[in-house]
């Protein structure tokens, strides 16, 4: 399972550690990643996701999980919160209907 973000596709970046002599040597620098279930206020049911901190800072603070999906873009969300996106956007739509 790769290391990565399934809200907004972060995944790990590389770079140096530097030591006081200026040595260098390669790390990773890895996304803070938490298993978390969210509710979904529109579908009425859970959904599990392994998200980063600052993923589930920013879904608080669009005003939940509904929220930060439809405003996300399609190109950084996995498949399954794509999945989860199109049913938010038919279950709006017939709502609205």
């Amino acid at each position: 399972m790769t290391r990565r973000c399934e809200l907004t596709g972060t995944l790990p970046l590389s770079g140096q550690l530097r030591s006081h002599a200026e040595n260098k040597s390669k790390r990773k620098f890895r996304p803070n990643l938490h298993n978390v279930t969210l509710m979904s206020d529109t579908l009425g049911r859970k959904v599990r996701l392994r998200i980063s901190a600052r993923a589930l800072k920013s879904v608080e603070h669009r005003g939940g999980l509904d929220a930060f999906l439809l405003k996300a873009g399609n190109d950084e969300l996995s498949a399954a919160c794509l999945k989860l996106k199109r049913e938010l956007q038919k279950a709006q739509a017939e709502k609205a209907a």
